[in-house]
């Protein structure tokens, strides 16, 4: 199977909504919920691609003639590049009726951890979700992260209890799946969480804790303040808020603000390897890719997720021979161009 089949195959199988488009960049789907659109307009997921698109790179090829070296590490863990399958939940509602979650996670995670990444994955108004996502990721030894919604204190403790006998390692939260429009008046309850509530909650967990939706300086402090170990920069596709600004717009600020005392990841808009060589240079440690994750699942299962990883790798490491750097520790922010 080649890349444009595997895309040619989504396409039979992951609609109404989702057009598993050539690229991904939020177009065709605009404000499609159900479906993989955006909140509101329907411009925020469009926005996160195009601004990754209008940042240019420093291409200099007077260098050293020797490998790149992609390799990421990640708590404790080599990982083949910085790159992670972003968590994603409701896959048969939004996707298409191929896969259940549980179906999704069972292919998506043992084939990252094949192809040398890791995947996040999700949570939902099914308890059984998470839960099963967990043991794949257990028995994947421990290689993903369980991303659990905002719930009140007793369901968070049960679930990560249930997690971290499972075998996960790390855990995440999508603190901002707060403004999906699934948990709006649910028992249990989602919702936004202090500092005090989050410190106590990442206390318990007792491993790493990342939080996922942080956009701002002041957010990014306060998850340092809580105690999380790391932090993905994410309007969460633009499914929770309109008229948020791209990530790539914000990232410089926050990994200038906490650069070195916690992991920064980022999201939204991300598509190629080139992309993910951009964030680098902002300032992110690593990447996370959702929707196009989705179209692998779709439409190559396994073998989907395969291609399109050793895709970006290839795109990454091509992206740094050309500009001139071998490892990641060397993409700084001097690679991007200035005007």
């Amino acid at each position: 199977m080649t890349y444009q089949e595997m895309l040619a195959a989504a396409r039979t199988c992951s609609g109404p909504y989702c057009k598993a488009c050539p690229v991904c960049n939020g177009r065709a789907c605009g404000s499609t919920i159900p479906g993989p659109g955006a909140k509101g307009t329907g411009t925020v997921a469009a926005a996160n691609y195009e601004a990754w698109q209008k940042i240019c790179v420093n291409m200099d090829t007077i260098c050293d003639n020797k490998p790149v070296d992609t390799r990421f590490e990640f708590f404790g863990e080599t990982y083949e590049l910085p790159v992670f399958a972003a968590p994603v939940g409701a896959v048969k509602l939004h996707y298409g009726e191929k896969f259940t979650d549980h179906e999704y996670n069972s292919i998506l995670v043992p084939a990252c951890t094949q192809a040398g990444i890791a995947a996040f994955t999700g949570d939902g108004t099914d308890p059984s979700v998470f839960l099963a996502a967990a043991q794949v990721i257990g028995q994947s030894e421990g290689r993903g992260i369980p991303t659990v919604k905002p719930w009140d204190r007793d369901t968070l403790f049960a679930k990560l209890d249930a997690a971290k006998a499972a075998g996960a390692k790390v855990f995440a939260m999508d603190i901002d799946a707060a403004g999906l429009p699934f948990l709006k008046g649910l028992n249990p309850p989602a919702g936004p969480k202090t500092v005090e509530e989050l410190r106590e909650i990442i206390e318990y967990a007792g491993v790493p804790f990342l939080l996922k939706g942080i956009m701002t300086v002041k957010g990014a402090e306060k998850a340092l303040e809580a105690g999380a170990a790391g932090i993905v920069v994410s309007n969460h596709g633009g499914r929770v808020q309109d008229g948020v600004p791209p990530t790539a717009q914000v990232l410089p600020a926050i990994a200038k603000a906490v650069k070195g005392r916690m992991m920064i990841l980022v999201d939204g808009g991300i598509r190629s390897g080139l992309d993910v060589f951009r964030a680098l240079a902002l300032g992110a440690d690593a990447a996370l890719l959702a929707r196009p994750y989705v179209t692998a699942v779709y439409g190559g299962g396994a073998e989907g997720v395969a291609l399109l990883t050793a895709k970006l790798k290839a795109e990454l490491q091509d992206t740094m021979a050309m500009c001139g750097v071998h490892s990641l520790a060397e993409i700084g922010p001097e690679l991007i161009w200035q005007a």
